[in-house]
């Protein structure tokens, strides 16, 4: 699936989301999109969390 496709089918999820369930359901759908992305890329290998944490905590550097 390309980047522009994936924008559109996106896109589209959180406009319907807006309309049927208004501004907290989208930010509601937005932020499980979000987490569900996150869970994907540690699921398939491409997200270390370990470096994520420490990064957030101030032990290491994102660079």
């Amino acid at each position: 699936m390309s980047a522009t496709l994936s924008g559109a089918l996106i896109g589209a999820v959180l406009a319907f989301a807006a309309l049927i369930f208004g501004f907290w359901g989208f930010l509601l759908v937005a932020l499980l999109m979000g987490v569900g992305a996150l869970a994907g890329r540690a699921v398939s290998g491409r997200l270390d969390l370990r470096a994520l944490a420490g990064a957030f905590t101030g032990r290491r550097t994102s660079l």
